[in-house]
């Protein structure tokens, strides 16, 4: 099975995870676009989707699914999101796809996050995955020296703002044993508008696509 069918089988089991009737959390990516289009399935059956990004927003809408500004909802029951990396507690390096800061917010407004990735994402330690950190332009060089100073090299992601119209750093050689610390010590940085290690708001389940089907992870 290649990595397509993969997230195709996530895609469509995350699906069962939706709580009929409700708001429902849609992350971004090409795992989540998966996700998008196995929920328009079953689209009469929820209130509508509080979305993470512009792109995910634009393929709701597509499929006739009503999107909700995060301002006019108070929780959320389920976000289902993909990750760079996952590790076996749960916690995600995320933000490849530039929507880390959006993606923190709906998460924050869920009971229960839902990460839906292949089983190439898990890993015992995060880090080899660059870790992404959105930042207000006129820190950037000044975060790296930060991070140099932990032994990371954070270089500009060329040609990229998030939908926020910020710039984000890319962070290598980082061995993150300790998300939440490490989490906790960025988010004081002056400068930093989020970092992606997701910690504090760890996937409760990870649905696995592997070569003998999904995998269901419950931390």
């Amino acid at each position: 099975m290649n990595q397509d069918e993969l997230k195709a089988l996530v895609g469509q089991a995350a699906v069962a995870h939706v709580v009929p009737g409700s708001v429902v959390g849609v992350g971004t990516g090409s795992t989540v676009n998966c996700f998008i289009d196995a929920l328009a399935r079953i689209k009469d059956q929820i209130t509508g989707a509080v979305s993470s990004s512009e792109r995910s927003t634009e393929r709701l809408k597509s499929h006739g699914i009503p999107v909700l500004d995060a301002a006019t909802v108070e929780r959320i029951p389920v976000y289902v999101d993909g990750a760079d990396e996952i590790d076996h507690g749960g916690f995600m390096i995320k933000g490849g796809g530039a929507a880390l800061t959006r993606e923190k917010i709906v998460a924050d407004l869920a009971e229960r996050f839902v990460c839906i990735a292949d089983e190439s994402k898990l890993v015992q330690v995060l880090g080899n995955f660059p870790l992404p950190v959105e930042v207000i332009g006129m820190s950037a060089a000044q975060i790296a020296r930060r991070f140099k100073a932990l032994g990371g090299e954070a270089t500009l992601r060329p040609g990229v703002l998030t939908d926020n119209g910020n710039p984000i750093l890319d962070v290598r050689g980082l061995r993150i044993t300790d998300p939440l610390a490490m989490e906790t010590e960025i988010n004081q940085w002056p400068g930093v508008v989020t970092v992606g290690i997701f910690a504090r708001h760890k996937a409760q389940v990870c649905l696995l696509g592997t070569a003998g089907g999904v995998k269901t992870l419950t931390f």
